[in-house]
């Protein structure tokens, strides 16, 4: 919890100050009180802190504070995130901050046509957020005049370093002026980071808030063995008959296919208002399911992991994860949906027996074991499918053999004795 009791300790201004007011922030959270007398005094910052902690508006504080006011055409701050919804969400977090001033805030991402967001770029602009893959392209069209930057952002940068994006970074710190301040986000430091910090940061304050990988202290967590996908979708429906406990519930799947069927099944039960989101959604459909989700309008959102990140819901009550993340950093990120702005919040994980290894993996990471809870009398436990049964053996297997290459498999034996 924080030591200062008030935003007035900081040097920021009047219109800051409002916006603070008209959002809600009572007291700066930890990692802001760390990072906001830091960056807004120049200093070069590795803040390593979980989603749900204020981590967005630590570094965006002291952004607008040094951006101040509108000034000139060209943008003179970059935050560079993952993906496109991170993208819209660090946006509308800057214009509700930046509400009293008049500095322009100009967004781009991909998955729609470049002209509107070229066109906005030569409006005129102060900060810019943006994706990599994005900012490169219309740079390369000489569409985006990059000699006034003096502050770069990256944020989720362990995502980024997950999908690849280490080669079009380099790529934008060479275009981008050498003589600036950089800050870096993440909610976790493996190494693939610690080399990307290396890279790009000169003599930078670390500032952990939490232990690395830690699940926020407001969300309950539960583990329930299944023995397969009917009896998880049996399962499900179970929870969801209880509409006055789960309120605003997200469902995590490992695939676009599962995410698909959980959101056919909820659908047909009529236990919605349901919306699924995955990356062969479109974008708007994608944001639009976001803001409905946010606003209320929807009970429940399925989603892969595209959107364990860079979705600010406060009050969503459960987060359930219908398949184990085998990205494990994930399941943090999940979990993180949840149990927001010091709200309560239940993560409930189903897992089949080739799914176990997993969360073993998951366990050592967060530094706690998930208690494990019955399956309730009244949730029906279906037959495993033979094709099923196959795969999570075939599964279970490739487990043993990556920790034990002298494993032969028990998968492969039973096949051999069928055939005597």
């Amino acid at each position: 919890m924080s030591s200062v009791v008030d935003w007035s300790e900081f040097k920021l201004n009047k219109q800051l100050l409002d916006a603070i007011a008209d959002a809600g922030f009572a007291a700066p959270t930890e990692i802001q009180e760390k990072c906001l007398p830091l960056i807004a005094g120049g200093q070069q910052v590795i803040g390593i802190a979980q989603t749900g902690t204020g981590k967005t508006a630590a570094y965006l504080l002291p952004l607008l504070l040094k951006l101040r006011y509108a000034q000139g055409t060209d943008a003179r701050a970059l935050i560079l995130v993952p993906t496109k919804e991170l993208v819209v969400q660090v946006a509308e977090h800057t214009r509700a901050l930046a509400k009293y001033t008049d500095l322009r805030v100009v967004e781009i991402y991909g998955g729609v046509g470049p002209k509107t967001q070229i066109e906005k770029i030569q409006a005129g602009l102060d900060l810019l957020i943006a994706t990599p893959g994005r900012f490169m392209e219309i740079y390369q069209r000489n569409e985006l005049p990059v000699k006034q930057i003096k502050v770069l952002v990256l944020d989720e940068a362990d995502k980024m370093m997950d999908m690849g994006f280490m080669p079009q970074l380099r790529k934008i710190f060479e275009v981008i002026p050498p003589k600036r301040q950089n800050i870096l986000f993440s909610a976790t430091f493996p190494q693939k980071v610690e080399r990307l910090a290396a890279e790009f940061l000169d003599f930078p304050v670390r500032i952990e808030v939490t232990p690395q990988a830690t699940v926020a202290v407001k969300v309950e967590q539960e583990l329930y063995h299944v023995p397969n996908a009917l009896t998880k979708i049996n399962f499900l429906e179970y929870l969801l008959a209880d509409k006055n406990e789960f309120t605003r519930v997200m469902i995590f799947t490992r695939t676009k296919e599962v995410a698909d069927n959980v959101f056919r099944f909820l659908e047909r039960k009529k236990l919605g208002p349901v919306r699924v989101v995955h990356s062969n959604k479109g974008q708007n459909s994608r944001i639009n399911a976001m803001n409905e989700f946010k606003e209320g309008k929807l009970r429940i959102l399925v989603s892969t992991d595209v959107a364990s990140r860079g979705i600010d819901v406060t009050n969503v009550s459960h987060v359930i994860n219908f398949d184990v993340p085998i990205m494990y950093e994930d399941y943090v990120h999940r979990t993180g949906r949840t149990g927001r702005a010091f709200q309560e919040g239940k993560a409930i994980t189903l897992v089949t027996d080739a799914e176990t290894y997993h969360i073993d993996k998951i366990e050592k990471i967060i530094r706690e074991k998930i208690p494990v809870k019955k399956l309730p009398k009244q949730v029906e436990i279906a037959e495993t499918p033979f094709e099923e049964a196959q795969a999570m053996a075939r599964e279970i297997d490739r487990q043993k053999r990556y920790e034990d290459p002298e494993f032969k498999g028990a998968f492969h034996l039973k096949k051999w004795e069928l055939r005597r």
